[in-house]
């Protein structure tokens, strides 16, 4: 009756084997689901399913199998037309963006910030020279141009501004959520080396035996101390502008490696490392801890994973003084280069999709910076980042 269920499984990608299938049918024989379906639902999933990974498509299947769900095979090129056409609705008609230029790059734009701020001397909204709201020039708010500087805007709209002229909070990521962090444990857990530390606190079974069989059968218990996993691990983690469009992804990430490492430790920075890092976004003004002090406090022996979508204006990485969001006496890659000559085993997870990563220029240049060793915060790419801070 299920066969067709069975081999539709299978060309969906999902391995089953036939012992599994045969599995199922005996839970069926036995009465282990009623006649209603998503009871069955649970059951063959719980049968027919080894890995996490494959839970989307066994989904898939089943709805195609049991409610006629039409299959999509490539959803990057089945979308509707008028679902992409909404997609790429902006605030502006596209001549009107045509004819927006930027300044003519860095320091134009903040030389010529300078003389306007001294220049104006009233509000002004809708125009396309003076610090505003709604216009098209490149200082204010509320507003469209390709290179610009934000001043007085609640929260990111268009994310094009190289430069960010208030305060900004950003909320922890959370390391208490479990919901579909078991996948990313079971891939953290290939990065560990175990090895017996601590106190006298675990029963050797083994080691009992043997005594006790030495002592003519009075028990001899001994003990020791429990495995632990000894790897060392630092998480850098990008919060706030468009990483918040990852906040669930990021949790979960978080949530694993804080459960699986025993010598762990997190810091936050915003779109590039710089000189200072901090540990809790409720504080990050006033509890700023300086970068040297973490170079100086973890050796090489950690391993250092950064998790950050890598976009950002170039002039963050290149520039000094080119931080969004604040003054910064050195450029971003100095930074970088400096933590990756201090843990050699490091890796960049990229919450964005691989494949559209060719679009953004500022993720080229951290991946020259991290070469071969940036990977999409999926399953198989904490896998791939697994393999490399092995190596």
């Amino acid at each position: 009756m299920y066969s067709g269920f069975f081999y539709l499984l299978r060309s969906g990608g999902v391995p089953v084997s036939l012992k599994e299938y045969l599995t199922l049918l005996e839970a069926l024989s036995v009465g282990a689901a009623d006649f209603r379906v998503e009871h069955f639902y649970y059951l063959a999933r719980s049968c027919l399913v080894k890995d996490e990974r494959h839970i989307d498509k066994f989904d898939r299947v089943f709805a195609e199998w049991f409610e006629g769900v039409e299959r999509i095979e490539d959803p990057f090129t089945s979308l509707p037309e008028e679902w992409l056409k909404k997609l790429g609705e902006k605030h502006l008609s596209e001549d009107e963006k045509r004819k927006i230029q930027a300044l003519g790059g860095w320091e134009k734009l903040m030389e010529t910030l300078k003389k306007r701020l001294k220049e104006q001397k009233k509000r002004h909204g809708g125009g396309s020279k003076w610090i505003g709201t709604g216009g098209t020039s490149p200082f204010g708010a509320y507003g469209y141009n390709p290179e610009g500087i934000r001043v007085g805007q609640d929260g990111s709209r268009n994310r094009r501004a190289v430069k960010v002229w208030d305060r900004r909070d950003f909320r922890n990521f959370d390391d208490t959520v479990e919901l579909g962090t078991r996948n990313m444990k079971v891939a953290l857990r290939k990065l560990r080396k175990l090895a017996r530390d601590g106190h006298d606190e675990e029963l050797d079974l083994p080691g009992t035996i043997a005594a006790t069989a030495r002592n003519a059968g009075y028990v001899d218990i001994k003990m020791h101390p429990s495995r632990e996993n000894v790897v060392k691990v630092l998480l850098f983690l990008d919060v706030g502008g468009s990483m918040d469009d990852h906040v669930m992804m990021v949790d979960q990430l978080f949530s694993a490696a804080r459960s699986e490492f025993k010598h762990f430790e997190h810091f936050y920075f915003h779109n590039c490392l710089y000189e200072t890092v901090w540990k809790d976004n409720g504080r990050n003004r006033a509890d700023r801890i300086p970068t040297e002090e973490i170079l100086r406090t973890y050796g090489s022996d950690y391993r250092a994973i950064f998790v950050g979508d890598a976009s950002m204006s170039p002039y963050e990485l290149t520039q000094r003084g080119g931080s969004v969001e604040h003054w910064n006496e050195e450029p971003g890659f100095v930074w970088l280069r400096r933590a990756l000559q201090q843990w050699e085993r490091s890796v960049w997870i990229n919450p964005i999709v691989e494949q559209f990563w060719e679009y953004t220029y500022s993720i080229g240049l951290v991946q020259e910076l991290f070469p071969g060793r940036m990977v999409p915060l999926t399953i198989d790419g904490i896998e791939r980042g697994i393999k490399l801070l092995q190596s």
